[in-house]
């Protein structure tokens, strides 16, 4: 699709989301430190803490914020999360306590409208083939902000230990004026459906979900995708340095590394790849791309083998947008918003279950008294993966769309 204005927004609006999430990653033992959250280890718990609050916070509130936009259009929604985030950063700017600073957090999860509406957003504007590749920008924008947001994060930590907030802060304020004047609504009156008290359950909207037809599919698939693929952000710092002892420094290269070359697969491969070849196979692509990284980090232990494997591993992640993009084309105009909320939703309990999974199977495979296996995670993520391609098979079928 052409980089409208508001396309080019959305994705500005979404690296600056990833910025603010980011910047916040070099500074987080000094403020566990500010906050009085006790010594490192003890500061370690709370903020993981304060990451599962975040994506509870995401997984209740998701579903309810994607009907609200199916309701009330798009561009309230997004100018109303943008201004919440705004208000979030200047909380825990201001944060001398560790429990305002975990209101903060559940805050910005409440927020998650931002991702959930900008996807939704995108899905009213572009054509039903071209919405993986649109969503695949989505991911690089992302992948943008992640590799700045750190950077910026600790210069300006430099100056003071609140500056990366307030410069978040800042960021999302102008971000929000900008919008007041360039975003028009996306989603047509004649394409909204009413918000009832059905909408505010968020299992139920979970659940009315899976029984649409041909919906089902793709989210399960979504889910057990992204539960794998949690092994990268959840051991790759642990695994680096057991096999290959790895400092922090060492450990942030290959994380920047594997960010940018996520960026540069989602924004320049993933749309030709999808123009030649179609939105089915590029997926099925990534999904035997994906499962050769996760085996080939399983048995690896020497450097040469990490260097083939980062750029395999990064074509998988072409299949999140394109599997998104299936689950927006099997649903009406009407019900954009509720699916976009039901897939944050389930990355969150990905992104909650996860972790606790793969560090269990990590801290059993490198005990001394068991079997040392150190890639036995990545070899757990690869049978998920396997698991779900008889359903991704199934995705080729076409759906007959019908509006709620």
């Amino acid at each position: 699709m052409k980089l409208s204005g508001p396309f080019l927004f959305i994705l500005a609006t979404l690296m600056i989301d990833a910025i603010g999430v980011g910047i916040v990653f070099p500074i987080m033992p000094d403020l566990m430190d500010r906050v009085g959250a006790g010594s490192t280890a003890e500061g370690a718990f709370w903020g993981g803490v304060m990451m599962s609050a975040y994506a509870g916070a995401m997984f209740l509130c998701g579903p309810v914020i994607g009907s609200l936009s199916d309701a009330y259009g798009r561009r309230p929604i997004l100018i109303l999360a943008l201004a919440t985030l705004t208000i979030d950063y200047v909380i825990m700017a201001m944060a001398e306590t560790y429990w305002v600073l975990l209101v903060g957090r559940i805050l910005a999860g409440v927020a998650g409208a931002t991702y959930i509406t900008a996807t939704a957003y995108i899905a009213d504007i572009a054509k039903p083939e071209e919405r993986g590749a649109s969503f695949g920008m989505i991911g690089a924008a992302f992948g943008i902000g992640f590799v700045l947001g750190p950077a910026i994060g600790g210069v300006a930590s430099g100056w003071h230990i609140t500056a990366p907030f307030w410069i978040a802060a800042a960021l999302s304020a102008l971000n929000v004026a900008f919008g007041l004047f360039i975003l028009p609504e996306s989603l047509k009156p004649e394409n909204r459906r009413p918000f009832g008290k059905r909408d505010m359950n968020p299992f139920g909207t979970i659940a009315r979900a899976f029984v649409v037809p041909g919906l089902a599919i793709p989210l399960i698939c979504i889910f057990v995708f992204e539960f794998a693929n949690m092994i990268y952000p959840t051991l790759w710092a642990f695994w680096g340095r057991e096999v290959f002892g790895w400092d922090g420094f060492t450990i942030g290269l290959t994380l920047s590394a594997y960010g940018i070359l996520i960026a540069a697969v989602q924004a320049g491969l993933l749309p030709q790849m999808t123009k030649r070849l179609g939105d089915y196979t590029t997926l099925f692509i990534a999904i035997l791309a994906g499962l050769i990284g996760m085996v080939g980090f399983g048995f690896t232990a020497a450097i040469w083998a990490v260097v083939i494997f980062l750029p395999i591993s990064a074509l998988s992640d072409m299949a999140p947008p394109l599997m998104t993009a299936f689950a927006a084309n099997r649903v009406g105009e009407d019900q954009q918003g509720l699916v976009q909320g039901v897939i944050a939703s389930l990355t969150s309990v990905a992104a909650v279950a996860a972790p606790l999974l793969l560090t269990g199977v990590f801290e059993w495979s490198v005990n001394d008294d068991g079997l040392y296996l150190p890639g036995a995670p990545f070899f757990l993520a690869a049978l998920l993966i396997v698991a779900i391609v008889p359903l991704i098979m199934r995705l080729r079928s076409p759906v007959a769309i019908k509006k709620s």
